[in-house]
């Protein structure tokens, strides 16, 4: 399906959304010829910022500057486990507004791009995740509430409702209003909350499915275990039909087959959505599955991961080269 080409924009800003929605169909194979199934993905990595942090990210920072709580004297705070992070510095780099961010340790090749936008960070234990960074970024606004506006993604209705304006419509006219299912990860909640609401409300039947990781110890950066975890303010569990619980080990594998067989470079989240979406298509005869990809595996290229999963590709059996060149 092709999209139209994005005006020029005044500004960066201009650039989020209106993503595209890729076909998969190399991955399509593994679920057999006999089935009809459909199988797409949102590349949320063609935003401005890399991910799909910016629709977010702009919704709150823009609620903020209309609700008058985000004045020229405060700076922008928030915990990230990086994407929103790197949003928010984005967005305060074009508008002239100073960014502070706790982000944990181990999430140094992102935090590194808020840096180089401007933004300062905060760096919190890496064995206490995005809870750890939540904790750290509301002391700081304990300690000096007048210093800072502090969207708080975790608990801001701006957040979920970017993805009920913006990710949901564009979902629902990408595919013609034939989508049966959306798939999505829990980090914030966000993506699913607002992209859920808003396909039910178009066609109820639709079915939404949430991917957590299947353990409280995991490697899925960005997700969360939500028996385990603070649990967002916006996550709503009426929202999402079914969980879908995903294995580190098994998103890891999608990331690299998906790399070596659609040409997708993705990050640990999308593997594991797209290892979720897999799993659901699995189940079906017939059926239009979507998914969202967070971000690209750029971000993820000097981890540990990469050493290894070079030798282990080798040992995954691989689909026939097509027959044909799609048009």
């Amino acid at each position: 399906m092709s999209l139209p080409l994005k005006k020029t924009g005044a500004s960066v800003i201009d650039l989020i959304g209106h993503t595209p929605l890729l076909r998969l169909d190399r991955l399509r194979y593994w679920l057999g010829d006999q089935t009809k199934v459909e199988l797409y993905a949102k590349a949320e990595f063609a935003n401005p910022g890399g991910s799909v942090k910016d629709r977010a990210a702009w919704s709150m920072v823009r609620g903020g500057i209309q609700d008058k709580q985000l004045t020229r004297d405060k700076i922008i705070l928030d915990s990230s486990s990086g994407n929103t992070g790197i949003a928010y510095a984005m967005i305060g780099a074009a508008l002239g507004y100073r960014v502070e961010l706790t982000i944990p340790e181990n999430a140094k090749e992102k935090s590194r791009i808020a840096e180089a936008l401007g933004a300062q960070v905060i760096y919190t234990d890496p064995l206490e995740g995005s809870d750890g960074a939540i904790i750290e970024a509301r002391e700081m606004l304990r300690k000096n509430p007048e210093r800072y506006f502090m969207p708080d993604q975790y608990n801001n209705t701006n957040n979920w409702k970017a993805h009920y304006h913006t990710t949901a419509e564009e979902i629902w006219q990408q595919t013609e209003g034939r989508i049966t299912h959306f798939v999505a990860g829990i980090g914030t909640s966000g993506t699913l909350m607002g992209t859920g609401r808003r396909l039910k409300e178009l066609n109820p039947k639709i079915q939404i499915i949430a991917v957590e990781p299947a353990t409280p110890l995991h490697g899925l950066e960005g997700l969360k275990h939500m028996e385990s975890s603070i649990i967002p303010g916006i996550y709503d569990p009426t929202v999402h039909d079914r969980k879908v619980p995903v294995y580190t080990e098994d998103a890891y594998e999608m990331v690299c087959r998906v790399a070596r067989e659609e040409g997708i470079l993705i990050g640990w989240s999308c593997g594991a959505a797209l290892q979720g979406a897999f799993e659901v298509a699995q189940e079906l005869k017939e059926g239009v599955v979507v998914t969202v990809l967070p971000d690209s595996g750029e971000r993820y290229l000097h981890s540990r991961f990469w050493d290894e999963i070079l030798n282990f590709w080798e040992k995954i059996e691989r689909r026939p080269p097509p027959t044909h060149i799609p048009g």
